[in-house]
């Protein structure tokens, strides 16, 4: 951190902002925060960790990494079904600039505001690399998170949204391919938005509360997050490749390169949700799920097929340890 840097003026400035929900009792300001959770209610509490040129290109505006940082831990409230209160957040600055923070900050309490969800605290550190760690704090009824166990032989698989557009979007953002011919105009834009503003399904999550057996966010890849819930669930699964939802570019890309289907679920920062149904359940539109296969419990637990019977690499994703797809 630069010298002369007061972490305290820092925080004034830049992050010192009221409370607007009731179950914030305190906020920013004294040694901890203080939460009063809606009574019947359990904390659902979870913590990812964003690091430059890791989690995100060096190059990404810095409202575009404000609203990343909260929406992958947001994410993980969704998938529980659970309704965002408050997070903090711990910053490791390589410097201080200021024009930076200012739109950091602007970006980050837009995403706040848009979700409902307070900033209480955090911390603040000089680093090599900038690094992001925010803790989302939330509430679900007691009794009623959506796990990654609970699943049954015969439910079906449903995915929110489409799968696959943050993988190509990072693809541009890198450098690492060139645009196919069958792109239209607006697609890698639309990609790259993808990778940059992921939305957490979070009305899905809490509309599924009482109804998905089990279900996670899509954050390493649709197989191996969906080899997470199979594993949790002691099942197997049948995937229809063909039922998979994709955008209008993702389709475009294929045609010209039908071989990165595999890169598409298998690659991260999807933050969709992929959840478990009974058979019987009657899908609302207003939920925004595609169908994209069922569980079965005559195959090794954990083992993708696809509906030939080809298996499918039910463990390739994002390795955070080597920064890439494994």
């Amino acid at each position: 951190m630069a010298a002369g840097a007061d972490e305290f003026d820092l925080i004034r400035r830049h992050f010192d902002w009221a409370s607007a929900r009731s179950e914030v009792a305190l906020g920013v300001g004294d040694d901890a925060a203080l939460i009063d959770p809606p009574a019947g209610h359990q904390l659902a509490i979870g913590t990812d960790m964003l690091i430059a040129a890791r989690h995100f290109p060096d190059a990404t505006p810095p409202e575009a990494v404000a609203h990343k940082a909260l929406a992958v831990n947001l994410s993980d409230l969704a998938a529980m079904g659970a309704l965002p209160l408050a997070f903090t957040l711990s910053l490791g600055l390589p410097d201080v600039d200021a024009a930076w923070l200012e739109r950091f900050s602007s970006g980050l309490r837009h995403a706040a505001d848009c979700w409902g969800c307070d900033l209480i605290g955090g911390d603040t550190v000089g680093a090599p690399r900038l690094t992001l760690s925010i803790t989302a704090f939330g509430a679900v009824p007691s009794g009623k998170a959506i796990r990654r166990s609970g699943a049954s032989a015969g439910d079906r698989i449903a995915v929110t949204g489409t799968i696959g557009d943050a993988a190509l979007g990072l693809l541009l953002a890198l450098g690492q391919a060139e645009a196919p011919a069958t792109l239209v105009p607006g697609d890698g834009d639309y990609l790259r938005a993808r990778l940059d503003h992921p939305e957490p399904r979070l009305a899905t999550g809490q509309a599924l509360r009482d109804r998905a057996t089990a279900g996670l966010d899509i954050s390493d890849g649709l197989l191996q997050d969906l080899g997470h819930l199979l594993a949790a669930s002691g099942l197997a699964a049948e995937i229809d490749l063909d039922a998979i939802p994709l955008s209008g570019a993702a389709r475009r890309w294929l045609d010209d390169r039908p071989e990165d289907l595999d890169r598409l679920i298998s690659g991260g920062d999807d933050y969709e949700l992929v959840v478990a149904l009974p058979p019987s359940l009657e899908l609302d539109p207003a939920w925004g799920l595609t169908v994209i296969g069922r569980l079965r419990d005559e195959w090794a637990v954990g083992e993708i097929r696809e509906r030939s019977g080809r298996p499918l690499p039910g463990q390739r994703g994002y390795n955070h340890f080597q920064g890439s797809d494994a």
